[in-house]
């Protein structure tokens, strides 16, 4: 008994050293396993970003094709009577067409038409109408709304230009006076504020220089140790670039981003470079870009008042700042109305009229829907709601030449 026992004892454990040899694993699988699982990585990373390509598509060509994008003396300004057909991967193609003055306008640059009243605007993106056909922008629909809310021929030109921030703006106003306006309509955006002293943009041919000369220096180190760390570096900058930049990262944010509380808490997060203006103590940064909105607004009315000419201003909000308008809640130490009470301050103190529409967000559920989720610019339904918007304010007695009586704004306003 004790005999057979022991040589089943011996035979079970021959067998079970037997099967952890034959369970062990060759070096070959070892190699095969992780090669196999990076081409299972990329091979969904490559078909995520193809969904991604063709459903947010884009054109080789850009706006800034039909743009002087190098001239510091007027800032960014359109070609004269360039065309540009764009798509970015949020938006439809759009078509980009300027006049002899270089203006999205939708008109030509000249004289109005003698009994029209003229509001020449001004101002960047959101004013030029990035993404949008101009037909569908509120350059075009505010002045339609005018002529039937006053009951006399309004017209709106245009001269709102991409990167149209607030020193640009103030650069370029002389083209704003040689509209010949009855009223000038100045429509800043956060951005404009955040930026108030951009100019012109940086080459792309120069940061392109830059890259070569890194890779020139990293070459150039005599340890091979440096240079090998070196160029290491740079490639990893490299991809993480372009990976930050794929179109599958763009489709995940464009669908998070519909989400109102996910799309505002995230914006929070993003720094006081683009979220300062919410604070409701700005940073010493944002209280900079304040002063300088301030020399070019007291500019601006200066020239507009010698001509004359009424000086009408107002914030539009950005879509993070729309959402939390509706919301009608936000974090501690946030403001959503903050920069719109600085901007009204600093236009009025210069004899400016100020016209205010953020209150008007409080009525609309999920404005933000309303902007593209990742470009941001309003869309074509944005555009719609923003001129209503304008139209209200600038009929509401703001504006003596542009009132309507109470009575008749209200009847008008129940048969739109």
């Amino acid at each position: 008994m004790n005999d057979a026992h022991l040589r089943f004892d011996r035979g079970t454990a021959a067998g079970g050293a037997e099967s952890y040899r034959e369970r062990k694993l060759p070096l070959r699988d070892w190699l095969l396993l992780p090669i196999l699982g990076l081409l299972t990585i990329c091979f969904m990373a490559v078909t995520m970003e193809t969904i991604a390509r063709r459903m947010f598509s884009q054109s080789k060509t850009d706006e800034e094709q039909c743009w002087v994008l190098n001239d510091p003396t007027t800032g960014v300004r359109g070609i004269p009577n360039s065309v540009c057909q764009v798509k970015i991967p949020e938006s439809q193609l759009t078509e980009y067409r300027y006049n002899s003055c270089g203006h999205r306008a939708g008109m030509e640059c000249g004289p109005r038409q003698p009994g029209t009243y003229r509001i020449v605007m001004t101002g960047s993106s959101f004013v030029m109408g990035l993404t949008v056909q101009r037909a569908q922008t509120f350059a075009a629909l505010l002045p339609q709304e005018l002529t039937r809310q006053t009951g006399h021929a309004v017209e709106l030109y245009n001269v709102g230009m991409g990167y149209g921030f607030t020193h640009s703006v103030a650069l370029r106003f002389n083209e704003v006076l040689a509209a010949r306006p009855d009223m000038i309509l100045w429509v800043a955006a956060p951005m404009d504020i955040e930026q108030t002293s951009f100019v012109v943009p940086g080459s792309k041919a120069s940061a392109g220089r830059g890259l070569s000369i890194r890779v020139h220096e990293a070459l150039a180190k005599k340890s091979p140790w440096d240079k090998t760390r070196s160029l290491w570096e740079i490639a990893s900058a490299g991809f993480l670039s372009h990976l930050a930049a794929s179109r599958t990262e763009l489709m995940l944010q464009h669908f998070l981003y519909s989400s109102q509380s996910l799309y505002v808490s995230s914006y929070l997060r993003g720094g006081d470079e683009h979220s300062g203006f919410l604070k409701a103590e700005p940073s010493a940064d944002w209280q900079s870009h304040l002063r300088q909105t301030d020399i070019d607004a007291a500019n601006m009315e200066a020239q507009a008042g010698a001509a004359g000419i009424p000086f009408v201003t107002v914030l539009l909000p950005n879509r993070a700042q729309a959402a939390m308008i509706s919301m009608g809640e936000w974090p501690a130490g946030y403001d959503p109305y903050k920069l719109d009470a600085e901007l009204r301050s600093i236009v009025t103190s210069h004899g400016g009229i100020y016209i205010d529409i953020l209150p008007d967000f409080r009525a609309i559920p999920n404005p933000e829907q309303h902007y593209l989720p990742v470009d941001s610019h309003p869309d074509a339904g944005g555009h719609a709601i923003i001129a209503a918007m304008l139209a209200k304010e600038l009929t509401g007695g703001a504006v003596p030449a542009l009132k309507v009586p109470a009575q008749n704004q209200v009847a008008r306003e129940h048969e739109h």
